[in-house]
């Protein structure tokens, strides 16, 4: 423990003061690796199979398609019941999935419809284990004002395993193939069980009279109306999650077809990407607790879309990492600070169904825009698409300039700091 108190007093690592965060933190990093890993290899498999850039947004529609559907009830059952129980079997529900992959990959019948029915069932799994995760997250911090902190270091966990988890993909993809990778998912959600386990978390009190639970769906989206800051900063995530976030459903394209490259090349564009989410999730971490997050939206948005009209434009692959790493950090950027805002800016009582309205906002338009980016690029061409998202990006943050540059009316954070459950 005194390693970690030691390591708490630097600013950028000062959540890890919490033993409980810390096991969080590791049980979550280990899981992510292993996430990325299994990602690249369902769209690698898919665009194998198919040689369909369209078929590429389609798998990514089948997984968060029904994220969308279901993680306001997510929401609803992270503020209802134990977060702690609801993570336990989501893990062990995904590590099934990861299971049934593998096995299908191995036995040989890795059909394109079964891959996108197993991708559906994780896309159920993910509503209702993110909004539970991240409401846990509030809980496994000890001190509130850490929060926003603790949001930055989780994220650039996630960051670091996107960056280590496709190059790592790329080469066992190669050498052994898509079932290796699944494997390798199944076995990482140990790591958040054990860290689990560890936790020293109050114990669970249910509620003494719940309300059906139509009820507390609508009062979340009634309390939204009364806080409109938190209902534009999801608008604003939605729309950039529709327009300009699947630019990686391309991705195998570019390394294909651009770049005239195999499963590593495309492990090493999304590991560029990887290498600018961390960047963007070190710079929010260490920046002033009195930071103007929604200023940093503004710009780091600015840099995604800069990002993306560069990386469209190039053929020099060198070059174009340098812009996907700029892609990776603004992207990473804005919904971090979306994810600190309305986290930290949520009444307690209303986290979970808050996180679950931005879950299903960007959950509800990600898949969309996948399966219109990759219809758009079957006619027009990959590079071209990217280059006309970039350019409507830098239209919907204008738009969005006077909400987002505006002087910042306090800090939420320590003024619920009192409101933290017992």
């Amino acid at each position: 423990m005194a390693s970690i108190e030691k390591i708490g007093k630097l600013n950028i690592f000062r959540a890890f003061r919490s033993k409980n965060y810390t096991l969080y933190f590791f049980g979550r990093a280990v899981s992510q690796f292993g996430t990325w890993m299994q990602r690249t290899a369902v769209i690698w498999l898919v665009y194998s199979i198919t040689k369909s850039a369209f078929l590429l947004g389609v798998t990514v529609f089948a997984e968060q398609f029904p994220s969308f559907l279901f993680s306001m009830l997510g929401g609803v059952a992270a503020d209802r019941y134990d977060r702690y129980r609801i993570i336990k079997i989501t893990q062990i529900a995904s590590m099934v999935q990861s299971v049934l992959l593998a096995i299908l990959v191995f036995t040989g019948h890795a059909a394109v419809w079964a891959i996108l029915a197993l991708s559906v069932l994780l896309g159920v799994i993910n509503a209702f284990d993110v909004p539970a995760r991240q409401a846990l997250l509030y809980e496994a911090v000890a001190d509130p004002a850490d929060l926003p902190n603790a949001i930055s270091l989780t994220t650039a966990s996630a960051c670091l395993a996107q960056l280590l988890g496709p190059a790592a993909a790329g080469l066992v993809l190669k050498a052994f193939g898509a079932a290796d990778c699944f494997l390798v998912n199944a076995v990482s959600f140990g790591g958040v069980l054990v860290s689990l386990l560890l936790m020293t978390l109050p114990p669970y009190k249910p509620e003494a009279l719940r309300r059906k639970i139509v009820n507390d769906l609508a009062e979340g989206f009634r309390y939204l109306r009364k806080t409109p800051a938190i209902a534009r900063t999801i608008l604003f995530l939605a729309i950039v999650s529709l327009i300009i976030l699947p630019y990686n459903t391309l991705l195998p394209v570019f390394a294909k077809l651009v770049f005239h490259g195999d499963a590593s090349t495309f492990g090493y564009i999304t590991s560029f990407v990887g290498v600018g989410a961390v960047a963007g999730t070190v710079f929010l971490a260490s920046r002033r607790p009195e930071a103007h997050l929604r200023r940093i939206l503004f710009y780091s948005t600015a840099v995604l879309c800069a990002g993306l009209i560069c990386f469209a434009l190039t053929s020099n692959f060198p070059l174009a990492m340098l812009y996907a790493a700029m892609t990776g950090f603004g992207a990473i950027a804005q919904f971090a600070v979306c994810n600190i805002i309305v986290q930290s800016e949520s009444a307690p009582e209303m986290r979970g169904r808050a996180i679950g309205i931005l879950m299903m906002a960007m959950f509800g338009t990600a898949p969309l825009g996948s399966l219109l980016v990759g219809a758009v690029s079957q006619r027009i061409g990959a590079p071209v698409t990217v280059l006309a998202e970039g350019i409507i990006g830098v239209i919907v943050i204008l738009g969005f300039a006077s909400f987002l540059t505006r002087p910042r009316s306090g800090h939420f954070v320590h003024r619920q700091a009192g409101n933290r459950p017992a």
